[in-house]
């Protein structure tokens, strides 16, 4: 499969990180944090200088992420100023992708309200009654926009985000008719928060058409604690899964890009030594 990283999670330094990328024979750069800005924040000079750094070194660009709607609420409506906001940084990710290449732009959702549908009693009692009929009229002009620019959008499911789940996230687009332009940024780590096993349940509500890029890193959640641990790859409560999920990707003849997400260190602080204690599992299993 394409296998790649998320630049920053080595070093927001990308001409390091494009030298690392090197060392373990990773092809795809996923860009996030360059330097101290969120991609749609760079100049035009940035801009160039960041392309002629992935083009020294043969690396193309996966996907640009940034947080676009992270933070909004079930109070947000299209158009607000925070809305607003958050469309014109989207158009300005979507300049640069057109830049660097990318074929795909991240978004995020709205705070996650926890309990949305119900029956039995649920319905009156404990449904946040209407808080995802909120969430699809915030994300159709993105869809629109992406569409009339030739990009595909991904959806990450996220820590605390309306999307949290694979469910949630086919839900989405479902409910937008929006599969053509927008597809699923499954983390199957993220999704452990809510309790979607990864294989073969997550997998399986995005194995038709609906994937669109993966992050991959390992995890252990406490969700009654409110606590969550970033394990090293293969420790944590994915261990089992990872496998599976390789395999079936290989089966389904899955050709987006697999990024390893490097957010783990051993206690010290040192996130690229802590990438480099996990990579080889992750070239092993994915590559």
């Amino acid at each position: 499969m394409k296998l790649g990283v998320i630049c920053d999670g080595i070093s927001r330094d990308l001409a390091h990180t494009l030298k690392v990328m090197d060392e373990f024979d990773l092809e795809y750069a996923e860009l996030q944090f360059v330097g101290e800005k969120e991609v749609g924040d760079h100049s035009r000079q940035e801009i160039a200088d960041i392309k002629s750094l992935l083009q020294t070194h043969g690396k193309p660009v996966s996907c640009l992420s940034r947080h676009i709607f992270a933070g909004m609420t079930t109070a947000n409506r299209p158009g607000d100023p925070l809305h607003t906001t958050h469309m014109d940084a989207l158009k300005r990710v979507i300049e640069m992708a057109h830049e660097v290449g990318s074929p795909l732009v991240r978004i995020m959702t709205s705070k996650k309200e926890q309990i949305l549908w119900g029956k039995n009693g649920a319905e009156k009692w404990n449904v946040a009654h209407g808080a995802w009929d909120t969430l699809p009229p915030l994300i159709a002009p993105a869809v629109e926009l992406a569409k009339s620019e030739g990009l595909t959008l991904v959806v990450e499911t996220g820590n605390g985000t309306m999307v949290n789940s694979n469910y949630t996230a086919r839900k989405l687009i479902d409910d937008l008719d929006a599969k053509d332009t927008l597809k699923v940024l499954w983390d199957p780590a993220n999704n452990c928060w809510c309790h979607e096993r990864a294989w073969p349940e997550g997998y399986n509500e995005v194995r038709d058409g609906y994937l669109g890029h993966v992050h991959i890193k390992d995890v252990l959640v406490d969700t009654p604690r409110a606590t969550l641990e970033v394990k090293q790859l293969g420790q944590g409560q994915l261990a089992d899964q990872f496998q599976p999920i390789a395999d079936a990707m290989r089966i389904d003849s899955y050709n987006g890009v697999v990024s390893f997400e490097s957010v783990y260190h051993a206690g010290d602080g040192d996130f690229e030594a802590g990438f480099r204690s996990c990579i080889e599992l992750f070239k092993k299993i994915y590559g």
